[in-house]
């Protein structure tokens, strides 16, 4: 084989041995390449412990004789320029080692077959932005003053095609844009897309970091997927797994012979919730293709967003695992150092490099400061679930009324940690499914007060601190658990009671978009006042979200039960007379149409640590929104 120049210079070579190469998966894989007239594609892969490595595929008959790979000086990189070697072409490497030969994908493979089949496939993105402008302009705002209402998704069971086959990345694009703009959410967060073997794991077993995957189409598809989102003033925000990684022959583990990516030691390598591997993420050059993963998808996808699956499974040795079972850090800690310090790179790497980008963890303990910066010894991520949220409140709402007020402090303890993080408020796929039920299905009562109790639930939501994400088929009351086998249930928008719960959720998206009172200042104990949160016998709660301005705010009432309560007096922040813009109990939204209407007098009374008193009838687990009448 005629011998070519190498496409890695020593500064290349010295920054991915070090960790600091951001951009090396523009070189490592697959990458076309022209030299002298000749156009072909150059292969490379990390392989340090390989005695030999060569590339195999249909071009040559997955003869390994052919294609016999050089290694790069010593940087543990096998490279190898083939000539004439076009697109969509199979390709493998196969990698003797003393504990045999290997078989190997591609990890820094940009296109893969379509499973059961794991080839990676020769491929260069062609696709033509048009959202220059658009993330230009995202670059000028702050996320933290902004409305960011999320609407995560499956792509394989959001909506299938009549014979059960997915759809395509471009059939999602206008099918799940148009579907967005009519709830009113603005940012969309996709379960994993990186591709991956196995379709239960719902995309969380990544075995290409760097590939979106082949089920729904190739990666220009998935190009005009987000540069559609982005026409439609949409964000995208992708699930990104590099918590663990599983053990599949033909992927990262054991890769070289030697457990290169993962520990050696199975107390610190082996998953103990997942049986996958763990990433080494002392090593560098693994720190290297982690980062690079994530870089890939903003610098390549134009993403806007990224949510780390899992941190908690990373920051902590012992995670999951009993006494015995794993190894103290060098301070005799059970916090994984390096991964901690591979998850601070990330983040200020990102937020350096993409003004308008934000990072989101899905942290599960009381870790400190996960969503404050770096220079403030935090993780520095953007945002962080609020996992406490969302077990507390749907804890409180499985409970018949009769018993809520014995779990009045599930509702309220939330706001004595509401502003220590940023926080975005799941309603996520975690809890739709492993027979915890759909959200209208965990509701007690009849089906009248199932439908009540979710739309008290989605007022909760959007009353309280914090950014918003329901999981897809919450918006129209799906019925049935969540199942990544089959799509939706569509059908049940034949109903009007289906129909009326997306009514109220347009309705909070429009309230949540204008009332600067709900999102402008939400990261500060300014923008939320308590009226009344001890009324535990009656399971009544009175709020007020301030905007900044103190000018305009909003009042929220709920009553958590059944019953309704006229001459219910609260303190109100004004001597003004007020008006309902929104009352979850209305006809329209499938209640019973209990209310108060467009004016409500004050009494010159203080009360609840407020200038003047209302008196209002709250109707049945419903909630009210008020506004003062200027």
């Amino acid at each position: 084989m005629k011998q070519y120049e190498s496409i890695f210079g020593d500064l290349d070579l010295h920054l991915f041995n070090e960790g600091n190469h951001l951009e090396v998966y523009k070189k490592l894989g697959a990458v076309p390449r022209k030299i002298n007239g000749v156009k072909g594609y150059n292969f490379s892969v990390w392989a340090p412990n390989a005695l030999s490595v060569s590339v195999v595929g249909d071009f040559n008959n997955w003869n390994e004789k052919h294609n016999k790979m050089q290694p790069v000086k010593n940087s543990g990189i096998w490279e190898l320029f083939i000539p004439e070697i076009a697109e969509n072409y199979l390709y493998k490497f196969e990698i003797k080692t003393s504990h045999g030969t290997f078989l190997k994908s591609d990890p820094y493979g940009k296109f893969f077959e379509v499973r059961p089949n794991n080839a990676s496939i020769t491929y260069q993105n062609k696709y033509a932005w048009t959202d220059k402008e658009w993330l230009t302009h995202q670059e000028s705002k702050n996320l933290y003053s902004q409305p960011l209402s999320i609407y995560e998704v499956h792509l394989g069971s959001w909506k299938r095609k009549e014979d059960g086959s997915f759809l395509n990345y471009r059939e999602l694009a206008y099918q799940i844009v148009s579907h967005m703009k009519e709830y009113g959410f603005n940012c969309l967060q996709i379960m994993p897309v990186s591709e991956h073997p196995f379709d239960a794991s719902w995309g969380y077993q990544t075995t290409g970091f760097y590939a979106p995957t082949s089920r729904y189409g190739t990666p220009d598809d998935f190009c005009f997927f987000v540069d559609w989102c982005h026409k439609n003033n949409i964000k995208v925000i992708l699930d990104w797994t590099p918590a663990h990684f599983p053990k599949d022959e033909f992927g990262l583990y054991f890769f070289d012979g030697t457990h290169l990516y993962e520990h050696a030691d199975p107390k610190l390598r082996d998953h103990p919730d997942w049986q996958s591997a763990i990433f080494n993420y002392g090593r560098h050059e693994v720190r290297n293709f982690l980062i690079g993963s994530a870089i890939n998808w903003f610098d390549t996808y134009h993403i806007d967003g990224i949510r780390t699956d899992a941190v908690a499974s990373m920051l902590y040795l012992d995670y999951s695992r009993k006494s015995g079972e794993w190894i103290p850090n060098k301070y005799g800690g059970n916090e994984n150092l390096e991964a901690i310090s591979l998850i601070k790179s990330l983040n200020q790497i990102i937020y350096k490099k993409y003004p308008y980008a934000f990072t989101i963890a899905e942290e599960s303990t009381a870790w400190p400061g996960v969503s404050k910066p770096v220079y403030l010894g935090g993780l520095g991520f953007g945002f962080k679930w609020n996992m406490g949220w969302m077990h507390d409140t749907l804890l409180y709402f499985s409970k018949d009324p009769i018993y809520r007020k014995y779990h009045h402090n599930n509702l309220t303890f939330s706001l004595l940690y509401a502003f220590t993080e940023h926080f975005i408020l799941p309603l996520s796929h975690d809890e739709v499914v492993y027979g915890k039920r759909s959200l209208l299905e965990k509701m007690p009562g009849d089906n009248w007060q199932r439908f009540a109790n979710l739309r008290l639930l989605y007022g909760w939501q959007f009353g309280h601190p914090g950014k918003k994400l329901i999981f897809m088929g919450g918006e129209f009351a799906q019925r049935n658990e969540w199942d990544f086998n089959s799509q939706l249930q569509w059908e049940l928008l034949r109903y009007q009671e289906h129909q009326k719960i997306g009514a109220l959720l347009k309705d909070l998206n429009k309230l949540y978009m204008s009332e600067p009172a709900l999102f402008e200042n939400d990261i500060s104990w300014e923008s939320f006042q308590w009226i009344d949160f001890s009324d535990y016998e009656g399971s009544v709660v009175s709020f007020i979200r301030w905007d900044k301005s103190k000018k305009n705010p909003l009042i929220f009432i709920f009553n958590f039960t059944p019953v309704i309560r006229r001459n219910y007096q609260i303190g109100v922040p004004f001597l003004t007379s007020y008006r309902e813009i929104l009352n979850s109990d209305s006809f329209y939204y499938g209640g019973s149409n209990v209310g108060n209407g467009s004016y409500i007098p004050y009494e010159n009374i203080f009360i609840h640590q407020l200038p003047a008193r209302i008196n209002i009838t709250l109707p049945p687990l419903a909630f009210l929104i008020l506004k003062p009448n200027f």
